[in-house]
């Protein structure tokens, strides 16, 4: 007899369970924490955009000043949305502020990411999702 028993099936199928089981959360991670790069990325980028603005008319500009279709930009993913205002602690500078858009749990580490004039990075609810690897 040729074919395959249903307990030859029936492995098959715990072997697959078990297999997505361990797959599926790593991939999760993967994709949150490409998406946490993309925003840093993001940030950085404007905080350069910032400096040689800065350099060519004694401030910092807004994101249209800096090239940007609007003052509220979505990032390439449209996952954060990337902001600059002047900094509250210190009015002379700027603050980018790329925040988490979704309302699911896949950033409940890394919600908000900030940089300022000075370089100081500071991110939310976590405070070192500048640092982390996960």
């Amino acid at each position: 007899m040729q074919g395959v028993t249903l307990m030859e099936l029936m492995i098959v199928v715990v072997v697959i369970g078990i297999l997505t089981a361990i797959a599926f959360p790593n991939y999760r991670e993967f994709v949150a924490r490409a998406k946490r790069a993309e925003a840093k990325a993001a940030l950085l980028k404007i905080a350069t955009n910032q400096e040689k603005f800065y350099l060519q008319n004694q401030r910092f500009g807004t994101l249209t000043e800096l090239g940007y279709t609007a003052n509220t930009i979505p990032s390439e993913s449209g996952t954060y949305t990337l902001t600059v205002a002047a900094n509250p602690t210190w009015p002379e500078n700027f603050l980018a502020t790329a925040t988490y858009i979704p309302a699911d749990n896949e950033a409940t580490k890394c919600k908000t990411f900030r940089i300022d004039g000075g370089a100081t990075k500071t991110s939310g609810p976590y405070t070192d999702c500048w640092t982390r690897k996960n």
